[in-house]
């Protein structure tokens, strides 16, 4: 098969690139044509230490393809670290078409065991890390009229014990997502986001990366590998979506979607808990749910049952 789906002449910008999920991101891209900075700090799967070889490793990978990459170890937690990555892209390949973010720790744990500081450092690296590359490659991405930004949420939105810190920092990256698509359309920056399905050392795998193979070499069932091609089309031109979460691994795509139901309106003016639980099945029925593009949609048909605004009673 013809590849169509080209990426020559675009930078890729690829953070926690250095095993695993980020890795396989970075390869692809970089086998279709991108030139991509590899980023990863090096640390441990909890975030700590540093280690440059790790990106390095795979930058020497992607040259040995045929591909094109710069290492950078930055931590995209600081916002001088993410500038520092972004201006990378710039001063070693000119421009800044593709940014995904992938950086993440994980450090397991509960409630109440989850203190504050497990919560801030899973926020660090997940959202607000996201937050500032961001903001470091907005400016180029709005001034070419063009950008890709996919973001990394996960599957443990949906609730897993010992993991509420990594489920809260996630959901955050959603939140962050939708408002990023609002302030990205009239620049041509599209923000998506990917929910990977991969055996990694996140989720138990040995560091040794086996889950992501060689070039040409047949991935296992929970690959990395098999997480890439959404990313890659995420970040492609051709994308014809923003804002929207997709699930990806084990050969298996889908979308998640955040969605409202029509819900029981009360005929009267003062609805009571009474009413509340007598309509309960009507409040939850999911026939007819709605998929709001924003927060004005939603508003618009959560309000649609009121009558229009007029003018005010006159003064007395």
């Amino acid at each position: 098969m013809v590849s169509t789906y080209s990426f020559d002449g675009r930078v890729a910008v690829v953070t926690g690139a250095g095993r695993g999920i980020g890795r396989a991101h970075a390869r692809l891209l970089a086998d279709r044509g991108a030139s991509v900075v590899v980023n990863d700090l090096g640390g441990s799967m909890e975030g700590l230490g540093a280690d440059a070889d790790v990106a390095s490793a795979v930058v020497a990978e992607i040259a040995a393809a045929g591909g094109t990459a710069a290492a950078n170890g930055s931590d995209v937690a600081t916002p001088e670290g993410a500038q520092a990555l972004i201006d990378t892209a710039i001063e070693q390949f000119g421009r800044l078409d593709i940014l995904v973010n992938n950086a993440g720790i994980i450090r397991w744990a509960g409630f109440p065991e989850a203190d504050s500081d497990n919560l801030a450092r899973h926020l660090a690296v997940h959202t607000v890390g996201s937050f500032n590359t961001a903001r470091a490659a907005w400016p180029h991405m709005a001034e070419q009229g063009y950008g890709r930004i996919v973001m990394t949420t996960s599957s443990g939105i949906f609730g897993l014990p010992k993991n509420l810190s990594y489920a809260t920092a996630k959901a955050a990256v959603i939140g962050l997502t939708r408002s990023l698509t609002t302030a990205g359309a009239a620049h041509g920056i599209k923000v998506n986001l990917i929910a990977p399905a991969a055996f990694t050392r996140m989720a138990g795998q040995s560091t040794t990366d086996a889950d992501s193979p060689g070039h040409g070499a047949e991935p296992s069932p929970m690959s990395s590998d098999l997480v890439a091609p959404m990313v890659a089309f995420l970040a492609h031109e051709a994308c014809p979506v923003s804002g929207e979460i997709y699930a990806a691994g084990a050969g298996r795509f889908s979308r998640i979607f955040i969605a409202s139901t029509p819900g029981y309106v009360h005929p009267g003016p003062r609805p009571t808990v009474e009413d509340i639980a007598l309509h309960w099945d009507a409040i939850n029925d999911e026939t007819g749910y709605s998929v709001p593009a924003d927060l004005m949609a939603w508003s618009a048909s959560f309000m649609e049952h009121l009558p229009p605004a007029g003018p005010g009673p006159a003064a007395s």
